[in-house]
Formats: structure tokens, sequence, C-alpha cells
């Protein structure tokens, strides 16, 4: 399932999340060498939020294999400061690309709800609870964390509570087969959170890497219970006075 569209219009031009695409644009191209493998693992390595480090389980020089002849050395003290610069890291092209969409198809409409200075304030809030749920998760892992994935699942999570009617086109893929559908925000979202709890609970009690589910679990989350507080009500409804028309949509 992959979202392309919303009947959802901004009234506002979405400066921050236009922001936050451009620095992580800028940081694949100049930190992580637009996706080359030494300089991708180099940045993951150094500027990644590694749980072990946080919660200082994972003794320093501790080893990850990144690649051939690629190891992720573990440094001493808990690099706090990771927690940030892993939210602007990726891992490949389409690592990229992907969670850059989703910013932009639903970050827009959640900045258009609140002013710019809460909407980054709430963003970076959706990706500390993303990444510490992960670290509680597994607390004593090497493997190095990084994307804007954590964050972005905040927005949604946001998205689900502020506009759950608005239809939101969607290519559903059956095999060797696609077609656009038009589903309605909630029934889209929830789905996608019931995949990343699905696959969370698939993952506990392994320690390879992978996608980091319960980042995206904690951000969702998240982005429920703090939408209300960075929201302001004038700007929703004014939002939702450009929007869809309830009495023509099928839902």
């Amino acid at each position: 399932m992959f979202p392309y569209h919303d009947e959802n219009e901004t009234q506002r031009t979405p400066v921050v999340t236009i922001a936050i695409i451009a620095i992580c644009i800028v940081v694949w191209i100049a930190v992580q060498g637009a996706g080359g493998e030494a300089a991708v693992a180099a940045s993951v390595c150094n500027l990644g939020l590694i749980p072990g480090e946080l919660t200082r389980t994972v003794p320093p020089g501790a080893g990850f294999p990144m690649g051939e002849n690629l190891v992720c050395v573990t440094d001493p003290g808990r690099q706090i400061s990771h927690v940030v610069t892993s939210m602007f890291l990726h891992g490949s092209w389409m690592h990229l690309l992907g969670n850059m969409w989703f910013l932009w198809l639903f970050g827009n409409n959640i900045e258009d709800s609140m002013t710019r200075p809460r909407f980054a304030a709430f963003y970076l809030l959706s990706g500390l609870a993303a990444a510490l749920l992960q670290v509680a998760a597994d607390p004593e892992s090497a493997v190095p964390m990084v994307g804007a994935s954590g964050a972005i699942s905040g927005v949604m999570g946001a998205y689900l509570v502020l506009f759950p009617r608005v239809r939101v086109y969607t290519f559903i893929f059956l095999g060797f087969f696609s077609r656009g559908v038009a589903l309605p925000a909630w029934a889209m979202l929830l789905y996608w959170a019931f995949l990343q709890l699905a696959g969370g609970v698939s993952q506990i009690g392994g320690s390879e890497g992978g996608v980091a589910f319960w980042a995206h679990i904690g951000g969702f989350i998240a982005g429920v219970a703090l939408v209300k507080i960075f929201v302001r009500r004038d700007h929703v409804l004014e939002h939702r006075s450009h929007q869809w028309r309830p009495n023509n949509a099928p839902w």
C-alpha cells in the first residue's frame, strides 16, 4: 500500500517540512556521499543511534559488521547527541525517498494545523519518543539506528487524530497487479500501524539489523498523544473548511 495523494489542501507554505526534507537531502549528499558504501557506513556508525551505547550495556570497542571489511566499533560514552543526528541520516536512496515522500504527504497538513515552531518541536519530540521505545525494546543492541521514519510516524499519528476521514489515494500492490483506491485516512494509517506492531513482535529476541518497527510504533503513539498539545484549533477549523466534502465522500 503506497499513498500518493490526499484530499487535504494546505493553507500556508509548509516551511518547516520543506526545511527538514532539504536538510535530509543535503546530509545524504554531503555527509553520506549520496549512497557511497564507505561514506554511508561511516556516517551511520559515527552519527547513528546505537542503543547499547546509550544504555551503556555494550562495552566500548564492540564491533558490528556493516559490509565487506567494514565494522562499526562502539565508542565510550552515551553519545546522547546521536538521538537527534540519527533522525537526519538514511541507509539508502529508497530509505531517503520513501521517508521524504511520507513526510511531504502528511507533514504539510500537520504543520498547517500548528505554528511552525510548534511543528518543529512536535517533530523532534516524536523522533525522540520513537528512538527511546526502540532502545527500550532492545537496550543491548549494537546495531546503529538511523532514519526520519520515527519522527514521521509521529506526524502520521497526528494525522489520524486530526483528519481521520480525509480520503487518501493509494496504490495497492497485489503480486504483479496494482490499482489505485481512495481510502479514509484512518483505514490506511491503522493498517500501517498494525503492520509495524506485527513487525515489531516478529523481531522480539532477534539481534540482526533491519526495520526499526518499535521506533515507528513509538513515534506513532507520541504523535497521537501530543498532537492536541501543539495544535491550534483555529488553524484546524480553517483547514477543515477547505478540505474534503463529507457529504460526497463514500466513507
